[in-house]
């Protein structure tokens, strides 16, 4: 089987090669980042996956920068919903099954029960709005799985986990956001995920919500970290926490103050949710070993 892999050092790539790599050498991987393949380079895009003729593609590349979206409008559509498109239209020509992810922030009405995959969608910024254009996009194409997840977190680049053990070194006490509920989602959970799809006889297609077990708040989910930190080790003293509402933290882009996925069409097909707790565990494990 040959897999493509785009968007190669984000968290979700940077994860999903990692699980290849060590697992599945039987695997031809092509794992390419953005100095690699601009996927908003529709020729380079045709391209390369013309020329390698993959049996999957993994979509991984995005822009995330959720804030400065809002000043950066046009980039985040070109990457987020026209260089999926391209991406999608070249797999339809080769014939590969294209597995595309996107996000709990297409949401935004208030509610208190998990959101399931047909529910509107009514994004509150230019970072969903633009990721639900790479849905439609995409879904034009038959072959094709769309993973909406939430709250991402790993060992790889920047995200709230390695933000608050950043802060948790410089600060005694942090005031964290307690309006905002969704679930945590571990990258490696999102890789694995990803590559039991690419490697099922019969690949399930069309939408689907995927994220870790447990609505939590912003403030709850600091919490754990924290706890869990002090047990490996990683900080001294538990930093003294003070629960706020969104208002008090005010952010360039608004976000969903309740995007807790349903998950339930997913495990149905044989793909259940994983507890986001025990991959924090890992993921700290995995930062103390360097």
């Amino acid at each position: 089987m040959k897999i493509l892999l785009t968007g190669a050092q984000g968290q979700v790539g940077r994860s999903f090669h990692r699980l290849i790599s060590e697992n599945h050498p039987e695997i031809i991987l092509l794992a390419a980042d953005r100095q690699q393949l601009d996927i908003t380079d529709a020729e380079a895009v045709k391209k390369l996956i013309f020329s390698f003729q993959p049996d999957v593609i993994v979509n991984a590349a995005a822009y995330t920068a959720v804030d400065r979206a809002e000043t950066e409008v046009g980039p985040a559509f070109a990457v987020n919903a026209d260089g999926a498109g391209y991406i999608a239209q070249a797999a339809s020509q080769c014939g590969a099954h294209l597995i595309h992810f996107s996000t709990d922030y297409v949401f935004g009405r208030a509610g208190s029960l998990p959101l399931k995959e047909d529910e509107p969608c009514s994004p509150q910024n230019v970072y969903g709005q633009s990721k639900l254009a790479g849905e439609k996009a995409v879904l034009a194409y038959e072959r094709t799985t769309v993973i909406r997840t939430s709250w991402v977190f790993s060992e790889y680049g920047n995200n709230f986990l390695k933000t608050m053990l950043r802060l948790a070194a410089s600060h005694a006490s942090l005031s964290i956001v307690s309006d905002q509920r969704g679930c945590p989602t571990y990258a490696g959970d999102i890789a694995a995920l990803a590559a039991g799809i690419a490697f099922a006889a019969d690949k399930p297609c069309g939408l689907y919500h995927f994220c870790g077990t447990e609505e939590v708040s912003w403030y709850e989910f600091a919490a754990d970290i924290f706890n869990q930190a002090l047990q490996h080790n990683m900080i001294t003293a538990l930093p003294a926490l003070k629960a706020i509402p969104t208002e008090d933290y005010p952010l360039p882009a608004k976000r969903p103050a309740y995007s807790v996925l349903d998950t339930s069409k997913l495990a149905a097909a044989g793909f259940p949710p994983q507890p986001w707790r025990k991959a924090v565990e890992i993921v700290l494990s995995n930062l103390r070993q360097g």
